[in-house]
């Protein structure tokens, strides 16, 4: 402490070179960068303040937190993470104070980013070179030596060492967020939910560190080009709204002309103000995603934008692309599922009613979306093995034989044999169907004999959906049955037949099964 007195009058000499040349108006200053004094000394806290008052860097001043002892750093710094530099003393409530915060920093929070500089009247009792290399500090000074205008010096060149390396971690962090977004949009199914996690995956981005990119609040949208016209998707803040109704989302003039120029120039604009990505996929769609900024994005943080945004556009084309795919299998699987149903006779509503009556049963009872997507698409090929069954069988009128029933139940093995060498999981799920459709609650089903949790779902869902719509449908060995003896029927079938907890959710939903029937009549 008389080192610190003593050097009290050079902290005031320089005083007022630092004022004069660093300082400006009180008004302009922002408090901002973190600088905690740590001395068991009061005259040390005062005078350290009293000199550093005036210090801006990167238009940001100084907040001042004060510990006068090793235990009251160690909670100061639990609740302040930020703590941009620390004038650390080394001798306080132990000889070795300081030099065990230092650990505790270091080790037990694993906070690498603060700079500490050691401060020390005291210089045998810490020896400056074991210190450096033993623990992580930044600088070492003695009391002596710091003068006014050198303590100014030292702590502006850590908090400049703390920008630079949040910088670098938040840039870091950046990156890591592209790489990990771009896998989430791989996984949307359709362009609402794909330009959704666009914007959520961009916001997260801006928000990254307020000082990367100055954006808090951050206010959006994903928008798509229709016949010349552009519809908003999905929005995000201010443009929260957008997307929900139709024609729910009025854009301003200026924002109209700022996307009707990146659709001119079929690339980014980077404003004062916004920003724009453009967006082509290979097969000719136009997309936009718009921000609003607190300021301009410079050249890094318009690189990241632009490499987040290359990504979003391979995951549109993945995703159009894989739409396509499931639209074509789709395609492919009703229409062989209605030629089946052609050959014995059964009108091509069958398999569309099935399918769609499977989805909601199967949404119904809780099952995630792609599953409900699954058993909706591959329950249309339930009877395909019918495809190898003799017309002689097939279209009799009247009561099957003994032998031709034996015959006509080999449709489940045929069917599962023809799904099942495909890897996809569509077919895969169609193959399980085809197969188990016909097996029983009880154990009396063919062609397996399963019983309960035994059978697979799929296959308890679309026995259930099956019977149900071919009873209320007209066959060639049969007229359509009336509603209520259809219900009749499933419902003393309840732990017969069918899935007892099936059979009561589709009883409840009932009226909306029948609607579905009216929306693909025969």
């Amino acid at each position: 402490m008389d080192d610190m007195r003593k050097v009290g009058s050079s902290f005031l000499s320089d005083e007022l070179f630092f004022a004069d040349e660093q300082e400006p108006s009180r008004s302009r200053v922002v408090p901002g960068w973190k600088l905690l004094i740590v001395d068991d000394e009061e005259e040390v806290h005062v005078i350290t303040r009293m000199v550093l008052e005036g210090l801006t860097f990167s238009g940001k001043g100084l907040t001042f937190l004060s510990a006068y002892s090793a235990a009251q750093a160690r909670e100061l710094l639990r609740g302040n993470d930020d703590v941009a530099v620390i004038l650390l003393d080394v001798v306080m409530e132990t000889g070795q104070a300081g030099l065990e915060l230092v650990e505790f920093i270091r080790s037990e929070l694993g906070n690498r980013a603060v700079r500490i500089i050691l401060r020390t009247g005291q210089p045998g009792q810490a020896p400056e070179r074991e210190v450096i290399t033993r623990y992580d500090i930044n600088d070492y000074k003695h009391k002596t030596e710091l003068t006014a205008q050198k303590l100014f010096s030292t702590v502006t060149t850590a908090i400049r060492s703390y920008r630079d390396l949040n910088v670098i971690e938040k840039s870091r962090q950046g990156l890591d967020l592209i790489i990990a977004s771009t896998r989430g949009l791989f996984e949307r199914r359709n362009m609402a939910l794909f330009a959704q996690g666009v914007l959520d995956q961009m916001s997260s981005l801006l928000r990254v560190n307020e000082d990367c990119l100055f954006l808090h609040s951050p206010s959006g949208f994903a928008a798509t080009v229709r016949d010349g016209d552009i519809s908003v998707l999905a929005g995000t803040g201010e443009f929260g709204h957008c997307g929900q109704e139709e024609n729910a989302c009025v854009l301003d003039d200026n924002v109209t002309l700022v996307l009707q120029q990146a659709l001119r120039q079929r690339g980014g604009v980077f404003g004062e103000d916004s920003f724009v990505q453009y967006f082509r996929s290979r097969r000719g769609s136009e997309n936009l995603l718009y921000f609003r900024l607190d300021r301009s994005l410079n050249a890094f943080e318009r690189r990241l934008v632009e490499v987040f945004s290359g990504n979003v556009a391979i995951a549109l084309d993945n995703m159009l692309l894989n739409t396509e795919l499931l639209h074509s299998q789709k395609e492919i699987i009703l229409t062989l599922g209605e030629c089946v149903e052609s050959r014995s006779k059964e009108t091509a509503g069958h398999v569309r009613r099935v399918s769609e009556c499977c989805r909601l049963l199967a949404s119904e009872l809780g099952f995630d979306s792609q599953e409900v997507d699954l058993v909706r698409l591959a329950s249309p090929m339930h009877d395909v093995g019918k495809i190898g069954i003799p017309d002689s069988i097939l279209l009799k009128p009247g009561k099957l034989t003994t032998e031709e029933f034996e015959i006509m139940k080999t449709h489940t093995l045929l069917g599962h044999q023809i799904l099942k060498g495909s890897s996809r999981p569509i077919m895969q799920a169609a193959a399980v169907i085809a197969h188990e459709h016909h097996e029983r609650w009880n154990g009396s089903g063919y062609p397996l004999g399963l019983a309960g949790q035994d059978i697979h779902p799929y296959g308890r869902i679309v026995c259930l959906v099956d019977v149900f719509d071919s009873l209320l449908s007209r066959r060639v060995y049969k007229e359509p049955w009336p509603l209520d003896q259809v219900r009749g029927f499933i419902l003393a079938e309840r732990g017969e037949m069918f899935d007892p907890h099936m059979v009561d959710t589709m009883m409840r939903q009932f009226d909306a099964f029948v609607a579905i029937r009216q929306d693909f009549p025969d």
